[in-house]
């Protein structure tokens, strides 16, 4: 997708940052497992088209063939916006090259994308974001303090946070006093603010199960790729499963964007 489309339709906070995804395998064994493995070549393949750096950070390998679970991360600008569309559950339908009698068989595993977090917060501060207001000290420190404006009361206007210092004589140095514990309570705020985001991941996660599939991959008795949420088909499943996923990552951002609230579907 070019890049100013990507923007338009990836404008949350988190969608630039690179993606860590983990696939896991449903029940059904070596079949499932091969599934999980098929996945993980077609998210390396795509991050190949796009430039991604792609690494495997944990891999456990099926008994027989495919993978128990692998984890792996693509670097890349909106790596993680575009791969949302990957979360839930994909679903395969196949002649079982593990199956002797050459039977259809159905199979299942789950893909959950998560934003790699720099662990670096940094606080900005804008100085038009700040409102600063000088009064009088009421505390101990003599005369002086008292008889002047010298305490200091800073609010961040954005997010109503207030720091305020009155033990300094002197109003800057109040002043930097203030700042420091106003930036203090910033990035705590931020901490809290990520760890919300963290816990509404997570919770994302665990309500994925095998009944919430995503897409289909149907390669018997007929070729297709189907996204449930947008409906989009494609027939040529092979090339899909090469890794050019764009037309459904685009379908998929387009239809998160143009659907209602929850509430006014309800």
């Amino acid at each position: 997708m070019q890049a100013l489309e990507t923007a338009l339709l990836l404008s949350g906070e988190q969608d630039p940052l690179n993606a860590i995804v983990s696939i896991h395998p449903g029940a059904g064994g070596t079949e499932s497992q091969d599934w999980a493995e098929m996945l993980l070549r077609m998210y390396r393949r795509w991050a190949e088209r796009h430039g991604f750096k792609f690494n495997v950070l944990e891999y456990q390998p099926g008994e027989e063939a495919g993978l128990k679970s692998v984890t792996f991360t693509a670097a890349g600008d909106y790596a993680y916006g575009l791969l949302t569309s990957e979360i839930g559950v994909h679903r395969l339908v196949r002649i079982s090259p593990f199956d002797q009698a050459a039977r259809r068989h159905t199979s299942f595993a789950s893909v959950f994308v998560s934003p790699e977090i720099d662990d670096t917060i940094k606080i900005e501060i804008k100085p038009e974001d700040l409102r600063v207001e000088t009064y009088r000290s009421t505390g101990r420190g003599g005369q002086h303090v008292n008889t002047t404006d010298s305490a200091v009361r800073i609010t961040h206007v954005p997010t109503g946070t207030v720091a305020q210092c009155q033990n300094e004589r002197s109003q800057h140095r109040n002043r930097e006093t203030a700042m420091k514990v106003l930036r203090s309570k910033l990035y705590e705020l931020e901490i809290a603010r990520r760890q919300a985001e963290s816990d509404k991941l997570e919770k994302s996660k665990l309500d994925i199960d095998f009944g919430s599939q995503i897409r289909s991959y149907v390669l018997h008795p007929y070729r297709l790729v189907k996204d449930m949420r947008t409906k989009v088909e494609i027939g040529d499943a092979d090339r899909v499963l090469d890794g050019d996923l764009d037309p459904l990552i685009k379908a998929f951002l387009n239809w998160r964007r143009e659907k209602p609230p929850a509430s006014s579907r309800d």
